[in-house]
């Protein structure tokens, strides 16, 4: 799939990765360090993300998973480094708006919905293009705008619940209608951090079931703690430590990785 990009996009720079690159990739990242007093939240960390992607990322607590979300979306600037979005967008000349508006957007743990509206109008506010409530609510949606909500409100699991209040919804229909808002901003990659966390069993499966149907379409970057729900993906998993990555593979070959389970100090790892 060719990768779409905005017609303003300036053009290739003379940059080449230290690992040859391979055509499909859609985010480098390289040799990023990041100190806070002293401490490395991040130690000389490389990672190769491909395009339509599922990847997954674990780690023990400090690890360096959420402060490397930080640095792609532009919230926190690394003391070294390099991170590009295809071989065209250096993503460390952008701030965290012109980040999302590349083509990047972050789901944090918590959800983030507008409870006071309707669940249809919290898909229609999140639309490419329309900041207030007042665009939401003043303009006229067009039908492929129309058809396009609809479909989401179908992938999400909550053509059923449009009217209701977003308030109204669990929690994890909360995540759901959060996940699809993302959607609605027509992004290349989705950077979920822990979408699972406070879900019943039944809310987990139908997430796993979501995310493996937009992979492929969507680039995803995973981070998560609940190793049953990584493992249902089944799909390339990273592990960080210290700030770098210390494996790569499937979930058989993570959970037999000595040096992992080390890390992990004999935690649960199936």
């Amino acid at each position: 799939m060719e990768i779409k990009t905005p017609e303003t996009m300036a053009p290739a720079l003379p940059w080449i990765p230290k690992l040859q690159r391979r055509r499909n990739y859609i985010l480098f990242i390289e040799d990023i360090t990041v100190s806070f007093d002293g401490f490395k939240a991040l130690d000389n960390l490389t990672l190769y993300i491909s395009e339509g992607e599922l990847r997954c990322l674990i780690g023990p607590n400090g690890a360096g998973k959420t402060t490397m979300m930080d640095v792609i979306t532009g919230h926190t600037r690394p003391d070294s480094g390099e991170v590009w979005f295809t071989e065209k967008i250096n993503l460390l000349d952008k701030d965290e708006v012109a980040v999302a508006q590349a083509g990047i957007c972050r789901k944090f743990q918590k959800p983030s919905v507008f409870e006071h509206l309707s669940v249809y109008h919290n898909l229609e506010l999140a639309l490419k293009g329309r900041k207030t409530v007042r665009d939401t609510f003043m303009a006229r949606l067009s039908s492929e705008d129309s058809g396009f909500l609809d479909a989401t409100l179908a992938l999400i699991g909550l053509k059923e619940r449009a009217r209701l209040l977003a308030g109204s919804l669990s929690h994890g229909q909360k995540q759901w209608l959060e996940i699809g808002m993302l959607l609605a901003q027509k992004p290349l990659i989705l950077l979920l951090d822990e979408p699972v966390a406070g879900m019943t069993p039944q809310e987990i499966e139908r997430t796993a079931q979501l995310l493996l149907t937009l992979e492929g379409g969507h680039t995803i970057i995973l981070v998560e703690h609940d190793m049953a729900f990584v493992r249902s993906l089944a799909r390339k998993v990273t592990v960080l430590h210290q700030g770098s990555v210390l494996a790569e593979g499937s979930m058989d070959e993570i959970s037999r990785n000595p040096e992992v389970i080390t890390a992990y100090l004999g935690g649960d790892l199936c």
